[in-house]
């Protein structure tokens, strides 16, 4: 994972701890999860396989690297609640759910950087300009 691509998912995570509305904040963390998982693949190549159906980067993940398997088999589980908090229904996620979902998420981004071998910070609190 790059210093930019751990900028970004951090700037999800964050955006994720912010959002009020339990769906939104369940919908925001889980992406912060798929943009970790994704830096992942791409920093250590996706394998070949002879399938040409595109796989979900939940299926690659434990390919490129095992040790995030059931990170991924989690993820992947939550990726159904995840479409129909997107899609506004309005008990996809409760509160609780989105909380817990967030520091899943928060936990799996430490994973996936000490896997990529990147510092571990901790995003500055953003000031708001003026």
């Amino acid at each position: 994972m790059t210093e930019a691509a751990t900028v970004m998912v951090c700037w999800f995570v964050m955006a994720a701890a912010d959002e009020s509305a339990p769906g939104a904040r369940y919908v925001t963390a889980h992406l912060a999860a798929l943009r970790a998982a994704a830096a992942v693949v791409a920093a250590r190549g996706e394998p070949k396989s002879r399938r040409r159906k595109p796989y979900s980067v939940w299926e690659l993940l434990p390919r490129v690297e095992p040790a995030l398997t059931e990170w991924a088999a989690f993820f992947a589980a939550g990726a159904g609640k995840r479409a129909a908090a997107e899609a506004g229904l309005p008990r996809a996620a409760s509160a609780r759910e989105a909380d817990d979902l967030l520091r899943d998420a928060e936990t799996f981004l430490s994973l996936a950087e000490t896997a990529l071998g990147v510092e571990v910070q901790s995003p500055l609190p953003l000031r708001p300009a003026g």
